[in-house]
């Protein structure tokens, strides 16, 4: 995702080095936990690491696939699958719909920056 870069609210995480493509890497940021993704184009999409359906924090250790031109995360625990891009869960298994926050990713110069998350969907 390009976007600015803003000082006072985006927070420098790592480097594109740190990432495996389609590997997920959970992040702290504000006490609050990050799943950050690498696609296999190189962008670099950042969700809530909270599973809405568990309680627990494992989104980052989720299964990433695609449905269509739509990459997703399959949760580990009861495999609910989410769009990376709008955090709208596809496959809820049953459940009432949730959503994760996004959190807008940045990259300058291989570093890449988080800034503060997007509301959340249904």
């Amino acid at each position: 995702m390009s976007l600015a870069i803003d000082a006072a609210t985006h927070v420098q995480v790592c480097t594109i080095g740190d990432l495996e493509v389609e590997r997920g890497r959970a992040a702290l940021i504000d006490g609050q936990q990050v799943a950050l993704f690498l696609l296999s184009d190189g962008t670099v999409l950042g969700v809530d690491n909270l599973d809405p359906f568990s309680g627990a924090h494992v989104i980052s250790r989720g299964i990433v696939g695609s449905r269509g031109d739509t990459p997703t995360v399959a949760s580990p625990l009861h495999k609910q699958v989410f769009d990376l891009r709008t955090g709208e869960c596809l496959e809820t298994h049953g459940k009432p719909p949730a959503a994760l926050r996004v959190w807008p990713v940045a990259i300058d110069d291989g570093t890449v920056y988080v800034g503060p998350p997007e509301s959340t969907g249904p």
